[in-house]
C-alpha cells in the first residue's frame, strides 16, 4: 500500500490543490522579484542618463558663461584703451591751449585776422599796398587786443574740448555696438 492510498479522496484533491498554490504563489514570488529586478536596473540607466544630461548641460553653460565673460574683458580693454586715447588727446588739446594762452598773455604771440582789401580799399580806412615801413608783403592784417584773443582762444578751447568729447562718444557708441 501507498501513502497515497491511505488519505481519503477528499483530502488528497485538497493536498494537490495545496501544494499547487504553494508552487504557483511561489513561482508567482520568484516573478514578482524578478520584476523587480528589472525595473530596478531600468531605473537606475535612467537615471544614470539623467544624471550625465545634466552634466552635459552644466559644462556648457559653464563654457557659455566663460565665453561671455572673455568676450566682456576683451570690450573692456578696448574701451579702456579707446578711453586712454582720448583723454591723451583732450589733455594735448589743453595743454596747446594752455601754450597758446601764455604766449598770448605774454605778447610773444600776437593774434591778428586778415582784412578785405576790396572792402577796405573802398572805404579808404587802410591802404592794401604795402607801406614802405612794414616788412610783410601781402593782404592787409589787423592785430587783436590780447584781452580778446585770449576770449578767442578760451572759444577755441571749448570747441576743442566739445569735438574731442563728441569723438570719444562716438568710439564709445561703435565699440559697443559692433558684434565682436
Amino acid at each position: 500500500m501507498r501513502l497515497v492510498d491511505l488519505i481519503p479522496a477528499p483530502y488528497r484533491l485538497l493536498a494537490i490543490g495545496v501544494l499547487l498554490a504553494a508552487l504557483a504563489g511561489g513561482s508567482a514570488a520568484s516573478a514578482w522579484q524578478v520584476q523587480d529586478w528589472r525595473y530596478g536596473r531600468q531605473l537606475e540607466q535612467q537615471a544614470r542618463l539623467q544624471a550625465e544630461r545634466l552634466n552635459q548641460l552644466t559644462l556648457a553653460a559653464a563654457e557659455q558663461q566663460q565665453a561671455e565673460q572673455d568676450k566682456r574683458l576683451v570690450l573692456e580693454q578696448r574701451l579702456s584703451a579707446s578711453e586712454q586715447t582720448h583723454y591723451r588727446a583732450l589733455s594735448d588739446a589743453q595743454r596747446d591751449q594752455g601754450r597758446l594762452r601764455d604766449r598770448l598773455a605774454t605778447a610773444d604771440l600776437r593774434l591778428s585776422v586778415l582784412l578785405d582789401a576790396t572792402h577796405s580799399a573802398s572805404s579808404g580806412s587802410m591802404s592794401a599796398t604795402p607801406t614802405t615801413s612794414g616788412v610783410v608783403h601781402g593782404p592787409t592784417r589787423a592785430q587783436l587786443d590780447p584781452a580778446h584773443a585770449q576770449r578767442i582762444i578760451g572759444i577755441t578751447d571749448a570747441g576743442d574740448q566739445g569735438l574731442i568729447a563728441l569723438a570719444a562718444c562716438q568710439a564709445y557708441a561703435k565699440e559697443v555696438s559692433t558684434p565682436k
